[in-house]
């Protein structure tokens, strides 16, 4: 009875966060635009999208809640209480890794990068679908050092603004010598590893660890992590282009 009421509650909120979002679409369409919606584009079908839109955020955040932020902090205590610094940043790497490499949105951005350079005649055909899966490798390994790097840095009590500047200087100097056609890639590719399934783990890690460690803060410390993991992709991505593009492209870029 409890989680019924708490999940309709949750849907409650997810009609309340949603709603903007359709009502700007409609106004947009409706009086800016002021054409109607396509013959194939049925009104039962636009309520049915937007119906699943709104189950399928609620039952996400739900989710959250119920498992993936108590399971993250919980992983983090153990293994600060069980005193392993290795298994800790092993773990933290993987975290970081593997949610990335699970991320909706870099697939489809990575995809979708492959296309446009096999479009405008800089990839092979056969090197397209390679050129994507290396792409997100690279960032998902970025991803699981950013986080081995947070984690220290909540170890350690290092400042996070020093790392955050030093990062971005090192992005502005790459961007300088890397292959211009790569730069876009590398700074989309740095949004959107914080997605979905990225962001709650890595926020759920770094709140726990920073709980457990007696002297840090879980507000100054415990979060920054995500700060971290949308810089490192664009220094990797960066380097990709500069050390590793011309095996795809021979040389072209």
């Amino acid at each position: 009875m409890l989680f019924a009421l708490s999940l309709l509650h949750q849907l409650k909120n997810s009609l309340r966060d949603l709603t903007p979002i359709v009502l700007v679409m409609g106004f947009f369409q409706l009086v800016v635009i002021r054409q109607p919606l396509p013959d194939t584009f049925a009104l039962a079908d636009l309520a049915l999208g937007v119906a699943c839109v709104l189950l399928g955020l609620t039952l996400f955040i739900k989710g959250l809640e119920l498992g993936l932020f108590p399971l993250g902090e919980r992983l983090a205590q153990a293994f600060v209480t069980k005193g392993s610094l290795f298994w800790l940043l092993l773990f933290a790497f993987a975290l970081g890794f593997g949610s990335t490499v699970a991320e909706p949105a870099l697939i489809a951005v990575a995809a979708r990068a492959g296309q446009v350079l096999f479009d405008a005649g800089l990839l092979e055909q056969t090197a397209q679908a390679r050129f994507a899966l290396t792409l997100r490798m690279v960032v998902a390994l970025s991803v699981g050092a950013a986080v081995v790097l947070g984690v220290i840095r909540i170890i350690k009590g290092w400042p996070l603004p020093l790392l955050i500047v030093s990062g971005y200087v090192l992005v502005l100097l790459l961007t300088l010598v890397a292959p211009q056609e790569l730069v876009g890639i590398a700074f989309d590719s740095g949004g959107v590893t914080t997605s979905t399934i990225t962001v709650p783990l890595v926020t759920a890690l770094g709140v726990g660890l920073a709980s457990s460690i007696k002297g840090r803060n879980p507000m100054l410390d415990g979060f920054g992590l995500i700060a971290l993991a949308s810089i490192m992709p664009i220094i990797f991505v960066l380097a990709f282009g500069i050390l590793g593009l011309g095996a795809f492209t021979g040389g072209g870029l």
